[in-house]
C-alpha cells in the first residue's frame, strides 16, 4: 500500500476530500521525522511505537578490497508494534 493508497483510503472512509487528507497524512509523516530527529519516540497507543535505536560502532570488512573499516557508532529509526496490532495480523 502506497501513501496514495492510504490517502485514498481515508477520503473514502471519512469523507474528507483527498487534499485535506494529504496535507494531515504528510503533517504527519513530518511530526514522527522531527520528533525522531530530536531523539524524541513517539507512541500511538493501540498501533505502536516509533522509536530510536542506539548502534553501537563495530568493525566491517570491505572482502573485495580485503580491508576492515570502522562504522560509528549511529542512531537508526524502528518501529515497534503493539501488541493489538500484531494480533490482528497474525
Amino acid at each position: 500500500m502506497t501513501k496514495a493508497d492510504i490517502v485514498n483510503e481515508i477520503a473514502k472512509n471519512t469523507g474528507v476530500d483527498k487534499a485535506t487528507v494529504l496535507t494531515t497524512v504528510e503533517a504527519f509523516m513530518e511530526a514522527v521525522k522531527d520528533s525522531l530527529s530530536k531523539n524524541e519516540n513517539v507512541y500511538l497507543r493501540g498501533f505502536g511505537s516509533f522509536v530510536i535505536k542506539q548502534r553501537a560502532e563495530k568493525t566491517a570488512r570491505n572482502i573485495s578490497k580485503n580491508t576492515t573499516i570502522i562504522i560509528p557508532a549511529h542512531n537508526i529509526p524502528s518501529f515497534k508494534p503493539a501488541k493489538t496490532f500484531v494480533s490482528v495480523v497474525k
